[in-house]
């Protein structure tokens, strides 16, 4: 007898091993992807519509890096798609370099071994850029490297990610069971747990849950020897709503958002916040990002005397006003005497006509005083 029992309990062990399925809570990585793609690709197509300048006297002048920097950077890139990589690396990996081939071209580093001196230059080694890894070292000054020291966005990908994933996955989970038909199958003790009777509960089950799957209306048969028995029939076990789980993507490309310094209303599409969202971007995270981008430029590609001399870099079409949209400003900018035209072309991104009446400064009739335009009423 004890024996029977013991076989009839590793028979029943063999076929609930055999029967039972489970799910794991899948990490969603497309939601981590998505938050980072949607802040950071804003940033890079930001800065790809910059246009580098090489100024001297405050007119512009021709350089060997105005064709890497604005068309061409390498053969397998254009200058919009280089610095979308350049803006992503920067921000993701928190740091950035850039090298100049032998054939002239700015390659963006995949990986590099950055050993570090007091006293003298850093230099870079083992860098690979795709599949190749330059044999030579490079020194700081023959390299642009950019850090973006934003600690808070690592540990934020690195730690908080986990947890709204795992929350993602289960809200995903729970909306696709929500109404699903539960039912319990089971065998007559009498019948002898064979192989051959696992084998037919199995298929009964397998046919009744395709049966359910794949029509609305399914009729499950009754066998002699087993039963079929349901425990739920569509009730809602108050499961998250999709529009729950849109708004827990949201929080969290918010949540990255905040940390970049992006106005959530820009990535979020919400319009009525667009203009001010806009201003308030520009001014606070793309303006000194350029800055940043600027200095470098500066240090790296122009030589100390040429600085000295008057030849510099200037970044334009990121951070200027619209000529359109601000066509008044324009002119009271002018009117008022407090800029010449030239001056005013400058401040939105045009370069400045050779034309000495360009430079002069004009005050209308508008700003001159009473007694003035009294005196010419006179004469």
């Amino acid at each position: 007898m004890f024996k029977r029992n013991r076989e009839l309990g590793q028979e029943i062990n063999e076929m609930f091993d055999l029967e039972f399925w489970g799910l794991e809570a899948d990490e969603r990585v497309y939601l981590k992807q998505s938050a980072i793609e949607t802040c950071v690709n804003l940033m890079g197509r930001t800065i790809s519509t910059a246009d580098f300048r090489f100024v001297k006297d405050k007119k512009r002048v021709s350089h060997d890096f105005d064709y890497l920097l604005n068309v061409r950077p390498n053969a397998n890139q254009s200058a919009a798609g280089f610095w979308k990589d350049f803006i992503y690396t920067l921000l993701v990996e928190n740091e950035v370099l850039v090298i100049l081939s032998d054939d002239n071209e700015l390659l963006i580093a995949d990986s590099f071994d950055r050993i570090e001196y007091a006293l003298y230059e850093d230099k870079f080694q083992h860098v690979t850029v795709k599949n190749y890894t330059f044999k030579r070292t490079f020194d700081m000054d023959q390299v642009i490297y950019m850090t973006y020291n934003n600690k808070k966005l690592n540990r934020f990908l690195d730690g908080m990610f986990k947890d709204y994933s795992e929350l993602f996955s289960r809200m995903i989970e729970t909306k696709m069971y929500e109404n699903q038909i539960r039912a319990l199958a089971e065998i007559d003790t009498t019948q002898k747990l064979d192989k051959e009777n696992q084998n037919r509960l199995n298929r009964f089950i397998q046919r009744l849950y395709q049966n359910f799957r794949q029509s609305a209306f399914a009729i499950a048969p009754k066998i002699k020897g087993f039963n079929y028995e349901e425990i739920t029939r569509g009730q809602s076990n108050g499961s998250q709503s999709v529009e729950e789980l849109e708004k827990l993507k949201k929080d969290v490309t918010k949540q990255v958002a905040n940390i970049l310094g992006i106005p959530s209303a820009l990535v979020l599409g919400e319009l009525s916040e667009y203009e001010t969202a806009m201003k308030a971007y520009i001014r606070l995270t793309a303006k000194p990002l350029i800055e940043q981008i600027k200095d470098e430029l500066n240090a790296k590609l122009i030589e100390k005397n040429d600085y000295r001399n008057g030849l510099e870099l200037q970044v334009y079409g990121v951070s200027e006003r619209n000529p359109i949209e601000d066509a008044d400003a324009a002119d009271k900018m002018v009117a008022s005497g407090t800029w010449s035209r030239n001056e005013v072309r400058e401040k939105f991104g045009d370069e400045r006509v050779d034309d000495s009446r360009m430079d002069e400064y004009v005050i209308t009739k508008n700003y001159q005083t009473l007694d003035e335009l009294e005196g010419g009423d006179n004469e």
